[in-house]
């Protein structure tokens, strides 16, 4: 597992309260940075992070969060805790893909998947991508994209919708791939959803050097379009944060006005300029 890599949920105000209530009901879980605006956790050693931001978006079901069980007690546990004052999207159930499984928007509107299978995963969860909407049946092309950008990149398996579930046929049902050693998964839907990928949820990639910076950059943004302070969307509209560790470096000092100075110069640009950020830190 690659801890670079890891999604980020936007959140209202209230990213303190839904960490502390993850890090409550998941096992070996804690909480590992809080400040106004970021607040990170790592559940069994993996990173979620919530950007404290405003009201300006949510997530939604296109990324949902894959929790792999190692019981159907497991499951069972936290589909309860879960789905309690929120929305069940699929029932606690026996699938063909699963023993025990059931997909679940928790009360702060953000979706997971509880999966429950005899092999133990290598990652306790991974983002999935639902390709719906102008991006429905692009699932596949999607993999081969995000494999040919990420080293260490593979598609690992892809299972087609069987005939008569209302699916055109070649549509992925489920599929699971590796971005650099970090377990992703995606699939198609044709149901008409009232939304598509947005900021509500993103994935930050975080970087060795400018020239990673610029790699990422360049690649994801090739038919995507910038945004302001490392965001970026890709061509299928989902968003992603080049993020320099250095940038973290220099925005978390113990010199406050230092940090000021450094994040003030990030606020003013679009892909992370890690020279610009060290100036305005030593100016």
């Amino acid at each position: 597992m690659n801890n670079d890599i890891f999604p980020c949920i936007w959140t209202n105000q209230n990213g303190s309260q839904i960490a502390k209530f993850y890090t409550s009901i998941f096992r070996n879980s804690n909480i590992t940075q809080e400040t106004s605006m970021v607040i990170n956790i790592e559940i069994e050693g993996q990173k979620l992070m919530f950007l404290d931001a405003g009201p300006m978006f949510k997530p939604n079901l296109t990324v949902s969060l894959m929790m792999m069980c190692d019981s159907k007690d497991e499951v069972e546990d936290y589909y309860q805790k879960l789905s309690e004052n929120g929305k069940v999207m699929m029932e606690l159930d026996s699938y063909p893909w699963s023993e025990k499984y059931a997909w679940v928007e928790d009360q702060f509107g953000i979706s997971w998947q509880l999966y429950y299978g005899a092999e133990k995963a290598k990652q306790k969860f991974s983002p999935v991508m639902m390709f719906t909407g102008k991006n429905n049946g692009k699932c596949r092309e999607a993999l081969n994209y995000y494999t040919s950008i990420f080293p260490n990149s593979q598609i690992e398996g892809i299972m087609e919708y069987p005939a008569g579930q209302g699916e055109p046929e070649g549509n992925i049902g489920h599929s699971q791939f590796i971005t650099d050693g970090y377990t992703m998964m995606a699939m198609d839907s044709s149901h008409q959803h009232q939304f598509n990928f947005s900021e509500g949820t993103s994935m930050v990639v975080m970087t060795d050097s400018q020239e990673e910076t610029d790699f990422y950059w360049n690649k994801l943004t090739a038919d995507g379009e910038e945004s302001m302070c490392g965001w970026l969307k890709d061509k299928y509209g989902f968003s992603w944060q080049i993020t320099p560790k250095k940038l973290i470096e220099l925005t978390n000092t113990d010199n406050p006005e230092k940090n000021k100075k450094a994040f003030d110069a990030m606020l003013k640009m679009k892909k992370i300029n890690i020279q610009d950020i060290e100036d305005a830190f030593n100016s």
